[in-house]
């Protein structure tokens, strides 16, 4: 439970109401073409909370269609299977909505922010596939996502597209300890090990904590043979 922690309103009918708006075929385009099929999602998390549905992952994915499209069919199933290990990683395998440990939770508010903390000290704790964190990070995840999170971040833990939107912005365009996007690395060959210097390369790499780091590598490689392809190279960080 550790990736946004390192990294450094619209209301709920608000966003029910513009998530109605997407059109169903839109959707169903998405899952049509989606490197992970939902038997294939249903075996790397056969013990999930109900919340992260496959579906709530498939409406996710309009906010960046590149993800898991780019490339040919093994650069796109590594990064899929490299997304869904890291998330795997944080979240006990799709067990966990929200950090627990819960005496983190007033930690998340940095007072020096301009816009402060709306929701409360204690709003901004660890929420969804890759545990956002930080006032900051919800004001910046909302602005991208055109989703008032600084204000609502208590949707991601409620509406489970959103929640899987989080995950993919930072996964698309957010470097956390690294130099690249998770995204970018694995579309340009530069491997697993680099996802993981950007989700938590503070903490996990340069000889850190290598226990955390084998399991994350161990589910990619786990998930990749679930989709019918190798892990490739450049494993670790």
């Amino acid at each position: 439970m550790s990736a946004f922690r390192v990294l450094a309103a619209m209301t709920s009918a608000a966003v029910t109401g513009a998530l109605a708006l997407a059109a169903p075929t839109a959707a169903s385009a998405a899952a049509g073409t989606f490197v992970v099929s939902q038997a294939q999602f249903s075996q790397m998390f056969p013990n999930r909370n109900s919340f992260y549905t496959y579906q709530g992952l498939t409406d996710a994915l309009s906010a960046y269609p590149g993800f898991a499209a780019t490339g040919g069919d093994t650069v796109r199933k590594r990064e899929a299977a490299a997304f869904l290990a890291n998330v795997s990683h944080e979240t006990g395998g799709l067990k966990y909505i929200v950090e627990q440990n819960t005496a983190n939770y007033p930690h998340y508010c940095d007072a020096s922010q301009p816009y402060g903390c709306p929701a409360g000290q204690s709003a901004y704790y660890g929420r969804g596939p890759l545990q956002l964190s930080w006032n900051y990070n919800y004001k910046a995840a909302g602005d991208a996502l055109h989703i008032d999170l600084l204000n609502n971040p208590y949707l991601v833990e409620r509406d489970a597209a959103v929640s899987w939107k989080t995950g993919l912005w930072f996964w698309n365009t957010q470097k956390g300890a690294g130099t690249m996007t998770p995204h970018d690395a694995m579309v340009n060959n530069r491997g697993f090990g680099e996802t993981i210097r950007s989700i938590n390369g503070a903490l996990e790499c340069n000889g850190n904590n290598p226990g955390e780091r084998q399991d994350r590598i161990n589910l990619y490689q786990n998930f990749a043979g679930v989709l019918g392809t190798d892990a490739g190279g450049n494993l670790s960080c």
